[in-house]
């Protein structure tokens, strides 16, 4: 059996994965189980613990207690972690393309057209179909489930890094690198007509459209904050430019919304204004891709520098407004 100490509290916890025993120590005043254990087992989350409680799997003295009971100095607590649910969805092997991966998490490049959850309408070729197959067995149950921890969200039709925990552990430092907005969030779009300048921030409130519930829209008062900061990587007079977006809030159709409020629209996105007859030839999704992700390691910290390389539609819709380009 193996023991750890705190160096800070003089506490020792013990155990083998399955029985944990943790002797609260000397000089700590009586509190609530559930506070005691959290601050000592850091790498199980507040909710596996709650799990833990509500399973009866947590003992004082062979007792088993609440969450809410009290213990202090000398009690020796002994708990165990239900045991991991099986998914109910199926693990379906579809090819991904994994630009990084370890035990704790993996970034993949995800298609466009890939559905990130399953949902209503959906078959069993989501991400996370995908990911059940890819990472069997090394899943150790974010959320009391075996899935994995998806804590950002591309839309289908948007291609490029998407980042997925494997444990609880990772799956908490991740979401709070995202609602800290620590994380550095690239894109590439390719938008409709040219700005007038090179560089510019778009800092406008994003709401719900009143009346097409599909939507979102720029508000002037109210919704949520979104800032969008971006610059042009090329242009192809006068159909077309390719931009590179850095976005600071993490608002539903953000790039498109912001970018289409400065009059350009991205290339095959119609629900937010774009019309075939403004560049040449057929668009079949709308050209968004999330091309650089930068984030601290969950666990390492270590800082991890991602690239998505452009899918081929793009190289063939650049190459095509590069021969129709007018200037």
């Amino acid at each position: 059996m193996k023991s750890r100490t705190d160096p800070t509290s003089g506490s020792t916890a013990s155990g083998t994965g399955g029985d944990l025993r943790f002797v609260v120590p000397k000089g700590v005043r009586r509190e609530r189980a559930d506070k005691v254990l959290a601050a000592q087992f850091l790498e199980h989350s507040r909710a596996a613990l709650q799990r833990a409680f509500e399973a009866g799997l947590v003992k004082r003295r062979g007792v088993v207690i609440t969450q809410k009971q009290l213990v202090g100095s000398g009690d020796e607590i002994a708990f165990d972690l239900p045991a991991v649910k099986p998914a109910e969805l199926r693990a379906v092997e579809i090819p991904l393309a994994i630009l990084y991966e370890d035990e704790h998490l993996l970034a993949v490049n995800k298609a466009a057209g890939m559905v990130v959850h399953p949902g209503a309408g959906t078959g069993e070729d989501t991400l996370v179909h995908a990911l059940l197959a890819h990472c069997r067995g090394q899943l150790s149950g974010v959320g009391g489930v075996e899935r994995p921890g998806i804590v950002h969200r591309l839309d289908r039709g948007t291609s490029g890094v998407i980042l997925v925990a494997k444990n609880d552990a990772a799956h908490r430092a991740l979401a709070a690198a995202f609602a800290a907005r620590t994380v550095v969030k690239e894109y590439l779009a390719l938008v409709a007509g040219v700005p007038r300048t090179a560089a510019g921030r778009i800092d406008k409130a994003i709401a719900r459209h009143p009346t097409q519930r599909h939507r979102m829209t720029v508000v002037a008062r109210g919704g949520r904050a979104a800032r969008t900061d971006w610059s042009v990587v090329e242009r192809w007079t006068p159909h077309a430019s390719l931009l590179r977006c850095r976005i600071f809030t993490g608002r539903t159709h953000q790039v498109r919304v912001h970018l289409a409020s400065l009059g350009h629209p991205l290339l095959g996105d119609t629900v937010y204004s774009f019309r075939a007859a403004q560049v040449p030839g057929e668009i079949l999704r709308v050209m968004l891709h999330a091309e650089h992700l930068v984030i601290a390691h969950p666990i390492s910290g270590v800082e991890l520098d991602l690239h998505a390389p452009l899918p081929e539609d793009w190289r063939t819709v650049c190459a095509r407004l590069g021969q129709n380009r007018g200037d």
